[in-house]
């Protein structure tokens, strides 16, 4: 694995500013990186600060939020301090972004064709011909049949698979170095599930991106995740490679969500679940996150956050169960 990472996310805060009292804390003070070649995992319910952390990544955050503290590096450039243009020239060609809902992310009023097109022109500088030619390959590589006739048919005359595949297409026209998909499967039926997940491992491994994949499904990360980052309240409370968190789950929020998956291989009357659901980011308990939810809480728990802490090597937990490396007696 390449030294250098192609994202480098160090202590980020997003903030919603919904009026003069209230403040929401949406993703608050995570740092992470993604190696080249890497998947990365990022979990949790919703509301846990999941798709914000990506659209701070891809600086798409409207008002009344803002990044309001951080560095974001993309192969060691800070992007915050980029302008809106430069910007511009960072998304598509160096990370792209594939949404939970190809519907509303692809333009109704304008074919698929032109809009694959569009992108090459403006990114690529190719000619038209040229541009339609590499959009026709791009729709047959990510499995696209009939590409040709595709080309010249709106997003609404296409299946939800076939629009997901078209934003696949759309998000590898430039080759970027990252690409971030946020739960690309949530509007699809099961079968199509593993075909969209495949096709994007798929072309992940023959262009050498890097993935950082947004998912509230555990299930998920355990065939396509080499690292998991587990979310919840706007910050990371574990995070270790995948196989490990799933041998050796040490925060009580990741053994809930583990918990309340089906498991064919056991007979139980109970799927478990986490009591509770997670509180609004402007109004977080003021110790630990979980606190009002967790099975384990502590009196120190109610009055201070822990700090995400290194447990072994490559694992690290935010929790008091573990402050000084081990399980606390």
């Amino acid at each position: 694995m390449n030294n250098e990472p192609v994202l480098d996310v160090e202590q980020l805060k997003t903030y919603f500013y919904l009026d003069e009292d209230q403040v929401a804390k949406a993703v608050d003070n995570i740092s992470f990186s993604i190696y080249p070649g890497e998947t990365v995992a990022l979990v949790g319910e919703s509301g846990s600060g999941k798709s914000i952390s990506a659209l701070s990544v891809m600086q798409l955050i409207n008002k009344p939020g803002r990044i309001v503290e951080g560095k974001i590096s993309i192969n060691g450039e800070d992007i915050l301090q980029l302008s809106a243009k430069q910007m511009t020239r960072i998304r598509g060609n160096d990370i792209a972004m594939i949404f939970q809902e190809p519907m509303t992310a692809l333009n109704p009023v304008f074919t698929i064709g032109n809009q694959i097109t569009e992108i090459l022109k403006k990114h690529k500088n190719m000619k038209k011909d040229d541009a339609r030619n590499k959009a026709i390959n791009l729709l047959k590589t990510v499995g696209i049949p009939r590409a040709e006739e595709i080309m010249t048919e709106y997003p609404h005359q296409l299946s939800g698979g076939m629009r997901q595949r078209v934003m696949i297409a759309m998000a590898i026209s430039c080759d970027p170095l990252l690409l971030i998909a946020d739960e690309p499967t949530t509007a699809l039926d099961v079968t199509i599930q593993a075909q969209i997940l495949d096709l994007m491992a798929e072309m992940k491994q023959r262009f050498q991106m890097a993935l950082l994949l947004i998912t509230h499904d555990v299930g998920v990360v355990s065939e396509y995740a080499d690292r998991v980052m587990v979310m919840y309240g706007g910050q990371i409370v574990e995070q270790a490679p995948t196989k490990k968190l799933l041998r050796d789950t040490k925060h009580p929020y990741t053994k809930g969500l583990l918990e309340s998956i089906p498991n064919i291989n056991e007979d139980v009357e109970r799927l478990g679940t986490i009591k509770g659901t997670v509180p609004p980011a402007y109004d977080f308990p003021s110790g630990c996150r979980f606190s009002s939810r967790c099975p384990f809480v502590m009196d120190k728990c109610m009055q201070a956050n822990p700090e995400l802490k290194k447990i072994d090597t490559d694992h690290f937990v935010r929790c008091y169960l573990y402050e000084n490396g081990g399980p606390s007696e």
